[in-house]
């Protein structure tokens, strides 16, 4: 962490991943929220099949934006290890967020009544995941730039 509050290079680069994180962050609650508000699909599905769509888009603004002179690994190469990378991240986000969703829809219930059960639901599994998302972005940051774009100056090109 202290590279990266000193060094100007990778300040920017970790800059970039967290505008990239906020575009997979939309992403991800959007298609969670589709798949599970308009779908009906299950909150633990619902954000499985979101992580992927975030990653994805996560993966290629990374890719061209925030390390765009990662070159000398080939893209399918970068890609697995982004998304191993990725896919521990989902193993440490998926029990947090299963853990979170029934105590925060029910604390939402009891603060606003559980005759709003849509808010309650909605509010409910957007702050699991929410909490989920952060506790697992330090892990993406550290480990992809560690090792997925090991192959970069920490002073830039």
């Amino acid at each position: 962490m202290t590279a990266i509050l000193k060094n100007p290079t990778e300040r920017k680069r970790f800059l970039r991943f967290m505008v990239v994180g906020v575009i997979g962050a939309v992403v991800d609650f959007t298609t969670f929220n589709l798949l599970n508000g308009l779908l009906h699909v299950s909150g633990v599905i619902a954000q499985a099949v979101s992580f992927t769509a975030a990653v994805t888009s996560n993966f290629l603004w990374n890719r061209y934006w925030t390390y765009p002179d990662s070159r000398s690994k080939p893209l399918a190469r970068q890609l697995v290890q982004f998304f191993v990378v990725n896919l521990i991240g989902l193993l440490i986000r998926t029990p947090i967020f299963a853990g979170l969703e029934k105590p925060l829809v029910d604390v939402y219930a009891f603060i606003i009544g559980s005759k709003y059960i849509d808010s309650t639901l909605f509010l409910g599994h957007n702050s699991a995941l929410a909490v989920a998302v952060v506790v697992v972005l330090l892990w993406n940051f550290f480990v992809n730039r560690y090792w997925t774009y090991n192959d970069v100056s920490a002073h830039g090109s």
